[in-house]
């Protein structure tokens, strides 16, 4: 799914060197994103989170962690882990019906967990190198290997495939984006330092412990887990 630009991950960095041969043309992405954040993205977030009262506001999540739940299982299938993708399928179909179109979670209490994966942790199972790190335009920090999968996942799983008006999905996609900047307003202040490095070192921190499945292969040991998904 679409992500929140480079406040998407708040995690505290590493000291440790990253592979960053494209600095000097992601950092004034970054800046535009930030620049593109301040002044339109997190003003409309603030005005959604003033006016949606919690209780839509916990509906929104779940419709969208549902849409999560089909990356999840086509995922799963690819990397033929079964039972996650029993898991999610599951979670799926009982969030679907029971669940109202994935507005309420019905399927947690039912004790089916989250099971969370994404085609850019397929492309690593497959083998495919992690590349560069890359800042993209609006979407935020990525490598070549996770904003591959990003873009897999976006187009092809994210919005279900009945849905073929060009724009209704574009609509899915504002929201999402407005809504997961709402969640993220207060992180701000949770980054130190230089912003461009606190954001890349978080990110492929998260990146790394995601796709081991929530265990790093380095010597990081600042490392905390401070959102759910994604990209």
């Amino acid at each position: 799914m679409c992500a929140v630009f480079s406040l998407s991950v708040v995690l505290a960095p590493s000291s440790a060197a990253n592979d960053d041969p494209f600095e000097a043309i992601n950092r004034p992405i970054f800046a535009l994103n930030d620049a593109i954040d301040r002044w339109a993205l997190k003003p409309v977030a603030k005005g959604y989170d003033f006016v949606m009262p919690a209780p839509a506001q916990r509906g929104v999540s779940n419709f969208f962690a549902n849409l999560y739940d089909v990356t999840s299982t086509v995922n799963a299938v690819l990397q033929w882990r079964w039972g996650g993708a029993t898991q999610s399928g599951g979670r799926f179909l009982v969030n679907s019906t029971l669940g109202i179109a994935g507005l309420f979670d019905v399927a947690t209490p039912l004790g089916i967990r989250p099971y969370r994966t994404d085609f850019g942790q397929t492309l690593a199972l497959w083998g495919v190198a992690e590349g560069p790190y890359v800042m993209l335009p609006l979407f935020g920090p990525r490598t070549f290997r996770s904003g591959t999968g990003t873009l897999v996942d976006t187009f092809t799983f994210s919005v279900p495939p009945y849905i073929n008006d060009r724009s209704v999905r574009n609509w899915i996609w504002g929201v999402e984006l407005v809504h997961g900047r709402s969640t993220f307003l207060g992180s701000d202040e949770l980054i130190s330092g230089d912003r461009y490095i606190f954001v890349r070192d978080a990110y492929l921190q998260q990146r790394a412990a995601f796709v081991n499945d929530g265990e790093l292969q380095d010597d990081f040991s600042d490392f905390e887990d401070a959102w759910d998904q994604e990209f």
